[in-house]
C-alpha cells in the first residue's frame, strides 16, 4: 500500500459505505487502503465497515473494546498500517477526500505535513453546524497558534497527511488523549516541520451527530497544558486536580447558602461536602475521564464507590494535618501536606476502582 486512510469513528454507520464510494472516486490510480478504527460503536458501525471489508480488500476495521477517543484511535489506525504515508479523515463526511491526491503530492514533494485547512486561500468552513461550533473552533484555533512551533491556520484541523515512519518517530511523544492530534503531533517533534496547509471545504454532516462540544475544548486545553509541562505531571492528574479546586468552591458556595437558611456550621458543612462530591464525580465522569466514562447502573454504582473514596480522602486529610501541626506547629503547611496527599490518595484510589479500564 502507497497510502492508508485512518478514520476514527463513532456511531457513523450510515457514513461508511459512502466513505469508502467517495475514496475510490478520489483517489483514481493511487494504491490505497481505509481502516476504520471504530471505538465499539452501539449502531453497528464495525459491522457495516466488516461487510464491505468482506467484498473489498482495501477496507480494514479495527474494533476498539473498553478504550475510546479519537486521538488513541488515530494512533492504533495509523500503527497498524504499513503503508508509505498514512492519512487522518473524519467518519462523518464533512472532510473532502477530493483533496488527499494534492496532500499526498505536497509530501511526496518534501513537506513533513499536509494539512487540510478551512482557513487559507479557497478553504472554507461552512459547514460548522451551528454558532457555538464556530466559537469552540475559532477559540480552539487562537489557543493552539499561541504555542504551535510552526505559523498554521487551521491547527484544529481533524484532516492531514504525513509519512508513516514520522508518525511512528512521534507517536511515543504524544498524549493520546482528546480528540484534536493534529496539535500534538505538530507539539511532539522536536523540530520544526516543514507543513502545507492544502485549502477545502468543510461540507455539512448529512448522517450522524456530531461530537464536538464545550467537553471537546476543555480537553483541548488540557493538552495545550500538558504539553506546556512537556508531560512531567500526567494530564489526567491536572485534570482530577483542577475539578477538585472546582468542588471547594461549590463546597463553600452550599455551605453560605446552607447557613443563611438556618443550618448550622456543622450540619451546612457536611451538604457542602456531599454536594461538591457529587458534582466532582459528575466533571471527572465526562471530563477526566471522558474516553471511560460510566452510564446507567454503573454511574450509580461508581458514585458510591468515588464517595467512600473521597471520605477515605478526607479523613486521611484531617490525620496527616493534625499530625503534621502536632509536630511542627505550622498550621498552613500542614494543612496543604494533608490536601496534598487527599488529592494524590483520591486520584489514585478513583482511577483504579472507579473509572479502571475493563
Amino acid at each position: 500500500m502507497s497510502l492508508s486512510i485512518i478514520v476514527p469513528c463513532y456511531n457513523e454507520r450510515a457514513n461508511i459505505a459512502p466513505m469508502v464510494a467517495a475514496l475510490d472516486a478520489a483517489l483514481t490510480g493511487i494504491d490505497w487502503e481505509v481502516v476504520f478504527v471504530d471505538d465499539d460503536s452501539p449502531d453497528g458501525t464495525a459491522q457495516q465497515a466488516r461487510a464491505l471489508a468482506a467484498q473489498d480488500r482495501r477496507v480494514r476495521c479495527i474494533r476498539r473494546v473498553g478504550r475510546r477517543g479519537l486521538s488513541s484511535a488515530v494512533i492504533e489506525g495509523a500503527l497498524s498500517s504499513s503503508a508509505d504515508y498514512v492519512a487522518v479523515i473524519d467518519g462523518d463526511m464533512q472532510h473532502d477526500e477530493t483533496r488527499l491526491p494534492a496532500m499526498l503530492k505536497a509530501v511526496t514533494d518534501g513537506a513533513d505535513l499536509a494539512i487540510g485547512s478551512r482557513h487559507v486561500a479557497g478553504g472554507d468552513n461552512t459547514g460548522l453546524a451551528s454558532p457555538l461550533r464556530v466559537k469552540l473552533s475559532n477559540a480552539g484555533i487562537r489557543l493552539a497558534q499561541m504555542l504551535a512551533k510552526a505559523p498554521v491556520h487551521d491547527p484544529m484541523s481533524g484532516f492531514f497527511l504525513l509519512r508513516r515512519a514520522l508518525f511512528e518517530q512521534l507517536a511515543g511523544r504524544l498524549t493520546g488523549q482528546g480528540f484534536k492530534i493534529l496539535l500534538d503531533l505538530m507539539l511532539a517533534s522536536p523540530r520544526r516541520l516543514a507543513i502545507v496547509e492544502v485549502p477545502y471545504k468543510f461540507r455539512p454532516r448529512t448522517a450522524g451527530e456530531s461530537k464536538l462540544d464545550a467537553l471537546v475544548l476543555a480537553q483541548f486545553a488540557g493538552l495545550l497544558i500538558d504539553k506546556t509541562l512537556r508531560g512531567t505531571i500526567p494530564l489526567r492528574f491536572i485534570t482530577f486536580s483542577l475539578v477538585g479546586g472546582v468542588g471547594v468552591l461549590i463546597n463553600v458556595l452550599v455551605l453560605e447558602l446552607a447557613r443563611r437558611f438556618g443550618m448550622d456550621f456543622g450540619q451546612a458543612q457536611t451538604l457542602g461536602t456531599i454536594v461538591a462530591m457529587i458534582a466532582n464525580f459528575q466533571l471527572n465522569n465526562q471530563l477526566t475521564y471522558r474516553a471511560q466514562r460510566l452510564k446507567g447502573a454503573r454511574a450509580w454504582r461508581g458514585l458510591l464507590v468515588f464517595l467512600l473514596v473521597c471520605g477515605l480522602g478526607a479523613i486521611a486529610n484531617i490525620g496527616i494535618a493534625r499530625a503534621l501541626y502536632a509536630e511542627n506547629h505550622g498550621g498552613l503547611l500542614s494543612g496543604a501536606a494533608g490536601a496534598a496527599i487527599s488529592v494524590v490518595w483520591n486520584y489514585a484510589v478513583s482511577a483504579t476502582l472507579v473509572w479502571r479500564v475493563r
